[in-house]
């Protein structure tokens, strides 16, 4: 469901191969969070990852935040600082799909690393 409201595109590159996009939970199931598409992004693997890791997050204006962090443990992320301040550029078009601002303020305060 996810990969269809999302047009099976990642909600931050706008990547298009089907094999590399995972549907992320914005808060996690094993903490209470919902299967629902509001609280989900459609994300390239390499994104879910760091999303699930804390590294990078998304606002409540559905802007894409990458924590200082990635460059101090691990020298690099140029790729990933290049989509800092974006907003998602693929986003469901019905509105009770759209992230919930809840779940995102809920992982912007319990698992970025700003």
């Amino acid at each position: 469901m996810i990969t269809d409201a999302y047009q099976r595109r990642c909600a931050i590159t706008g990547e298009k191969t089907l094999p590399v996009l995972e549907a992320a939970h914005i808060k996690p199931y094993s903490l209470e969070g919902p299967h629902a598409i509001n609280n989900g992004l459609l994300l390239r693997r390499d994104f879910h990852t760091l999303f699930d890791q804390g590294y990078i997050t998304v606002d409540k204006s559905l802007s894409v935040e990458v924590s200082h962090r990635i460059k101090e443990d691990f020298g690099n992320g140029k790729e990933y600082y290049a989509h800092h301040g974006s907003k998602l550029i693929i986003l469901p078009e019905r509105k009770e799909q759209m992230p919930d601002p809840r779940y995102l303020e809920w992982h912007n305060e319990n698992v970025y690393m700003g």
